[in-house]
């Protein structure tokens, strides 16, 4: 029997059914296409052991003028900062008490009712409690001088945790536990933690379960709302805000230890914003901007103001004709969605077109150009750039942007958005990988509150797309640091959320990584012939642990196109094998390549089989 080779197309396409992708691929995961041929992706291993509360969805690093490399880490929870492999919490202190709080305990309950006169905290928020004293039993010093994550808010002077000892085992009150805590008690409270859950609008529903009385509504802030964080270097130093919430400031020359503070808390603050949806340092001229802020004399947050800072002054917000500091009101849709840096120049996305911004020096600082209409942002991280040119999710469509607004032809483009859940839309996040020239976006599927499980990616440079799953909260090309770094996104587990190195070895943290691309049909002329394949000569590259390498060719076959594909022959490859025999008789045929075991990658080349027409009796 003459042998064929078989040589597909680069690219998964799915615009068109598997019938009519007959010399391409249909379908994948966790490969990629490089110089037209598929591979395996490179795996991952934990970054450090350290564990994150909360499902992380920014990250980003910076180094110091003294060499050091820092990562913030932004979570629903808490926000971090990393150095040398430690995660430190340095989330802000929204407010303390000193001699305010007291403690009743019940017995035989671990449930402990803190009392503290408008407290203002949210269910799920951390407080830390120091100064006091031993209930009288179980509940010792040592169990209520700690860290504790608020259970239950009862009323405005009230809430409830749980106690547990200092390796975190749970703590019945006993008869003795008669309350109050004595000492000279102090609760630092830390900032309002955030959802996971992404909430489009006001209205009964907005906040957690049995907050609130019944039917009444609650506006969209930063503690009831999907917690994105936004975050840039400032010299050494770090600016970070959460979405609709504050805007802080951690100083390095205070330690990694050292929590941030509030931006207006610094010395010589004069008008800094105390809401923002969006903060970012401008490249050359190092302005602090805030997208979507509170006007000045003002505290409701304004989702089309544009605000700076002076230049290279972080604290300084007051306009003068001595200095840059200065906003502006957009005038294209009704909400800034998110904002990027590109070369030369800020793209700002509105819920409804797009806005130029750039530095144009005194006495107007900044202009703003609107450069698009009916196209937006799908959500504030839906947007990166590599290169020279800004690649972009829209709620229907991917787009480019290079000084002008162009839709990106994109072969898997129904199959993304019909599974997109546009319910948890701003959940999507871009990133890039410019070794291997890809932008990926990470999106969730299904309806109601799912997170992030799929993937989508784009070579620029081969212009060929591949999908996947992989369940991630960020994803960030950390340049300062050996591998890129990404963030599971754990929400069963969410106390107990990892970083992890990506594109190291071949495995998944120590398992499997599966891994398979599928073709389209396969036949002999216009399908109207049956056809055996009797044997298949294998052509891959083995990566890494070559004598563990096992990678299975799985022949499909149908007879019709709306037929369902049926398994009909598996030839297993080794580093050892030079031809492997099957019996696969269809009219036509999938081939099918996947591999799910340890300490191995693979490239396909070109495959050869032996094809010839065939009957049934």
């Amino acid at each position: 029997m003459p042998l064929s080779k078989i040589a597909f197309n680069p690219g998964v396409d799915k615009e068109g059914t598997q019938y009519t992708t007959d010399s391409g691929w249909f379908d994948s995961d966790k490969i990629r296409f490089r110089k037209g041929r598929v591979e395996k992706i490179g795996g991952w291993e934990k970054y450090t052991a350290d564990v994150i509360k909360g499902v992380c969805r920014s990250l980003m690093d910076w180094g110091s003028k003294d060499g050091t490399a820092f990562l913030g880490i932004g979570t629903n929870l808490k926000f971090y900062i990393e150095s040398g492999g430690v995660v430190n919490d340095v989330t802000p202190i929204r407010a303390t008490t000193t001699n305010a709080a007291t403690f009743a305990a019940t017995n035989g309950s671990s449930t402990i009712t803190i009392t503290d006169t408008s407290h203002g905290a949210e269910t799920g928020d951390f407080v830390t409690f120091s100064g006091a004293a031993t209930l009288g039993g179980n509940i010792t010093a040592a169990v209520l001088n700690q860290e504790y994550q608020i259970e239950t808010v009862l009323t405005a002077n009230t809430y409830a945790i749980l106690a547990v000892d200092t390796s975190g085992a749970s703590v019945t009150a006993n008869a003795s536990d008669t309350g109050n805590g004595g000492g000279s008690v102090t609760a630092a409270y830390q900032i309002n933690t955030g959802l996971n859950t992404y909430v489009g609008s006001t209205g009964w529903g907005v906040g957690p379960w049995s907050s609130g009385a019944w039917g009444s509504t609650t506006a969209l802030s930063a503690a009831n709302q999907l917690r994105l964080y936004s975050q840039d270097a400032f010299a050494d130093d770090l600016i970070f805000n959460p979405r609709a919430g504050g805007v802080f400031f951690w100083d390095k020359s205070s330690g990694v230890g050292t929590r941030a503070v509030s931006l207006g808390s610094l010395s010589g603050a004069s008008n800094t914003p105390t809401a923002a949806l969006q903060v970012m340092v401008s490249d050359i001229d190092r302005h602090v901007i805030c997208f979507g802020a509170n006007p000045i004399g003002g505290s409701d947050l304004d989702p089309l103001l544009v605000r700076w800072s002076d230049q290279e002054n972080a604290v300084n917000w007051t306009p003068t004709a001595t200095n840059s500091a200065g906003g502006q009101v957009l005038s294209v849709g009704t909400a800034i969605v998110g904002a990027v840096k590109t070369r030369q120049e800020i793209l700002i996305s509105t819920d409804n077109g797009l806005v130029s911004m750039r530095f144009v020096g005194a006495p107007f600082i900044f202009s703003f150009t609107p450069v698009a209409e009916n196209v937006a942002f799908a959500s504030p991280k839906s947007a990166v750039v590599a290169g020279d040119t800004m690649y972009f999710m829209d709620p229907g469509g991917f787009y480019i942007y290079r000084g002008a607004v162009q839709r990106l032809p994109c072969a898997v483009e129904r199959y993304v958005f019909d599974n997109l859940n546009k319910d948890q839309i701003y959940k999507v996040f871009a990133t890039t990988n410019p070794d291997y020239s890809e932008v990926t976006w990470y999106y969730p599927v299904g309806h109601g509150d799912t997170d992030i499980t799929n993937y989508v990616s784009f070579n620029y440079v081969e212009n060929v797309w591949a999908v996947g799953t992989l369940e991630r909260g960020a994803y960030f090309n950390a340049s300062l640091h050996q591998y890129p770094i990404a963030a599971s996104n754990d929400v069963e587990n969410v106390l107990t959320n990892y970083l992890f190195s990506h594109e190291i070895g071949y495995d998944a943290d120590g398992a499997e990584l599966v891994a398979f691309v599928e073709s389209g049909d396969i036949g002999i002329g216009d399908g109207d012939s049956l056809m055996m394949i009797n044997r298949v000569i294998p052509d891959f590259t083995l990566l890494g642990n070559q004598s563990n390498a096992s990678i299975d060719i799985v022949f499909k076959g149908r007879n019709f196109p709306l037929e369902t594909p049926t398994t009909l022959s598996t030839a297993t490859v080794t580093s050892s094998s030079q031809q492997e025999h099957v019996r696969a008789r269809s009219r036509e045929s999938i081939i099918r390549i996947e591999s799910s075991g340890l300490g191995y990658g693979w490239s396909v080349g070109s495959l050869r089989l032996g094809i010839r027409t065939d009957g049934r009796r």
